[in-house]
């Protein structure tokens, strides 16, 4: 989401408690375009397992649309309180949540409600924001914190669940748990060491740490991270398929070399296209050979050169199962690759290849202006992307 010269990245890790099938916290986010807005939902709940998660999920859902309608914040955790189901054991119906709204003008509000505080890091150190308690006249045991400020370009918000402060609790170095300010060591030597980390890779990196503290090296509980930040929008273009017209190669070329961002091409014909048009040599690497895909190669000024069509289905299903690359193959970068910019531009030709029409191939190939349509729709509505397709 862009809000004035700055871009909002939003991305999270989780790991399931160790011997659970599904995990208890749940993390949810949805753009709003009208007026343009983010808002983000991380609620854990009561338990493990499927009972913890029915609860997170219905939790983050009607905080959701509640947010997204402007209702009253106190009144809402009501509403969500009382439709929740309650615990045969404990006869209580219980789920934390922290909300992050950042609209375009720039103002950002957190809620928080038992989940551990928010951090945000500015400039390097952790930055204190006012906040405001507000009580629930009809569940007296439930407070609400309400934060609001201006974020700058740099910053970083970061919750989680309360498997990340409470990991590695009852051991002899940590026998109250990571803990909050753990945790906050944690982020702030990872930055130091990485100005510009992505939310990505630092919420993949707070998991990891609070994996380690407990002994067994698995999550002692449901653990989320969830990591918010303000910058300049990273941008990438795909080149796939030929132009429809030969007389259009000379301009599609050129859009690659003049195009600020990273480069990518899929396809061995859009390949030779460029290499032809821009004077550039295409290096080939025969000790590097993936199944099923031809010889890597390599252009200068293109970050990656990859097999079109085959490559391209790769990456839909990568990305239709939650984003995490399985290897370290051509269609993992790729998947990477999305994951670490914020503005995704396809350029696709719609030259017909007739090898794709070849009925010995598998059937899922289909055709790449549906494969890129489809792709292009999951980086938009289930990583928050910004995606635009040029057809030449």
């Amino acid at each position: 989401m862009k809000q004035g010269s700055l871009y909002l990245e939003v991305d999270f890790a989780q790991e399931m408690k160790n011997g659970e099938n599904i995990c208890g916290d749940t993390f949810f986010s949805r753009k709003l375009h009208d007026p343009e807005r983010t808002i983000s939902v991380l609620s854990d709940g009561l338990g493990s397992g499927v009972k913890a998660s029915i609860l997170s999920s219905m939790t983050a859902t009607m905080a959701l649309k509640f947010m997204a309608s402007d209702e009253d914040i106190l009144h809402s955790a009501e509403i969500m309180m009382d439709a929740l189901p309650i615990c045969r054991t404990r006869k209580i119906s219980y789920s934390t949540f922290t909300i992050v709204d950042s609209m375009l003008n720039g103002i950002t509000r957190i809620i928080e409600m038992d989940n551990p505080p928010f951090i945000l890091v500015r400039n390097g150190d952790l930055f204190s924001v006012p906040s405001r308690s507000m009580a629930s006249e009809k569940w007296k045991d439930r407070y609400i914190a309400v934060s609001q400020f201006t974020p700058l370009p740099g910053d970083r918000i970061i919750i989680f669940s309360d498997g990340i402060t409470q990991s590695g609790m009852g051991q002899a170095n940590t026998p109250l748990g990571w803990r909050r300010e753990g945790c906050q060591d944690h982020i702030l030597k990872t930055i130091s060491r990485n100005r510009n980390i992505s939310a990505r890779q630092l919420t993949r990196s707070i998991v990891n740490e609070a994996m380690k503290k407990d002994k067994t090296s698995s999550a002692g509980d449901d653990i989320t991270c969830a990591a918010f930040y303000f910058r300049k929008p990273r941008r990438m273009a795909i080149f796939t398929g030929p132009p429809f017209k030969k007389d259009d190669d000379r301009d599609y070329a050129r859009h690659l070399d003049e195009y600020e961002g990273s480069k990518v091409i899929c396809g061995g014909t859009t390949t030779q296209i460029i290499s032809r048009e821009l004077g550039k040599v295409i290096k080939t690497d025969l000790s590097r050979r993936e199944p099923g895909l031809p010889p890597r190669s390599y252009m200068e000024g293109v970050d990656l050169v990859t097999e079109g069509i085959i490559t391209l289905t790769k990456v839909l299903k990568i990305l239709e199962q939650g984003g995490n690359p399985p290897n370290k193959g051509t269609a993992s970068r790729l998947v990477n690759m999305f994951m670490e910019n914020d503005i995704i531009n396809f350029y696709v030709g719609n030259k017909l290849n007739e090898a794709h029409q070849d009925p010995t191939l598998p059937v899922d190939i289909g055709i790449r202006r549906n494969i890129v349509k489809n792709i292009s729709r999951l980086l938009e509505e289930k990583y928050l992307k910004e995606v635009f397709i040029n057809y030449f």
